[in-house]
């Protein structure tokens, strides 16, 4: 193995969990599904981190009807 291997190996599960660690407190924060999210930052990355910053913290789709 060449060390670009070595170190793609070392860097990519710390940024996984660092990614998931992230969106699993950020979401138990907000009592936003922190399970789904946690897991699906653990899986890959960077589609869970945009999925979360565009339906979670955008606002887009808010809890509270907005009826009135």
């Amino acid at each position: 193995m060449d060390n670009l291997t070595i170190a793609v190996l070392a860097v990519v599960p710390l940024l996984l969990l660092c990614q998931s660690t992230w969106l699993f407190k950020d979401a138990r924060k907000r009592a936003r599904y922190p399970w789904f999210w946690g897991i699906w930052g653990l899986i890959q990355f960077p589609l869970p981190l945009i999925a979360y910053w565009l339906i979670v913290r955008s606002g887009w789709f808010s809890r509270r009807s907005r009826s009135h």
